[in-house]
């Protein structure tokens, strides 16, 4: 009787226990299957937010890219034009001076020159304007780019630049021999012909003329024209004998005769 009723009162605290163990060691699992679905959910979540962002800054690079590309096609495009304008500018020059070279030749002595009883010139017909302290560090920066760099594209952009800049200059002049200079270098005969000729017609009385007339002679002369380029040469020895450009037209014509 004793053992029964001992079982009877065992037997319900043992079930009681077992269920309790059993809970505890189910709670752990639940938690733990909790935690980490929430943080795959955080991983999740972090990951799409990059990702948005990446897209934000990839449209961002994508819209200043164009920009840039419009500005660069632009800037491109305002070059072009401005080049454009220069060279119809010295084809209008050049043809109005060949005109004028023809009046000349009519009349026998150049309406726009005074000559000295030894066919030398006088004194210039105006005074050209002194260059500032600017203008010219600018123009001593485009000779460097010239002499010494030989980047010849960049100095014909910026010489074009410094004759708009500084018009009508002591240095203006010069800017448009060297960019006869330049032209003939690369070469670009055509283009060089038109430099050299706006310093021998509209700049007849400036230092750098003889220079002009003789290098237009030159370029004549590799354009074929041959006849024309000896008139040149004889130009530089009447009309400037005392110069350097006379000493090398001499020898040009000694070398070329008939």
């Amino acid at each position: 009787m004793r053992k029964q009723l001992m079982a009877a009162v065992l037997l319900p605290l043992g079930i009681g226990l077992a269920g309790v163990t059993q809970a505890q060691s189910s709670t752990p699992a639940y938690q733990n299957t909790s935690s980490e679905a929430q943080r795959k959910a955080g991983n999740s979540q972090a990951t799409a937010e990059l990702f948005y962002m990446i897209q934000q800054l990839q449209r961002e690079v994508r819209d200043l890219r164009g920009k840039v590309e419009g500005q660069e096609h632009q800037i491109t495009r305002l070059q072009q034009q401005g080049r454009d304008r220069y060279v119809d500018l010295d084809q209008r020059i050049l043809e109005l001076s060949k005109s004028i070279e023809n009046r000349e030749a009519a009349a026998g002595q150049p309406d726009s020159e005074s000559a000295d009883g030894n066919g030398g010139r006088l004194t210039p017909a105006r005074v050209y304007r002194s260059p500032e302290a600017e203008e010219q560090e600018r123009y001593n920066q485009i000779i460097d780019l010239i002499r010494n760099k030989k980047d010849f594209d960049s100095a014909i952009t910026q010489l074009y630049e410094f004759v708009d800049k500084y018009p009508e200059g002591d240095l203006t002049v010069n800017a448009y021999y060297w960019l006869g200079e330049v032209y003939l270098a690369k070469p670009q005969l055509e283009q060089a012909q038109q430099a050299f000729t706006i310093v021998s017609t509209r700049y007849a009385d400036h230092r750098k003329a003889p220079d002009a007339v003789y290098k237009l002679g030159v370029t004549l002369d590799k354009l074929g024209e041959k006849s024309e380029a000896r008139r040149r040469m004889n130009m530089v020895v009447q009309q400037y004998p005392k110069s350097g450009a006379a000493d090398l037209a001499k020898k040009y014509l000694e070398s070329n005769q008939g």
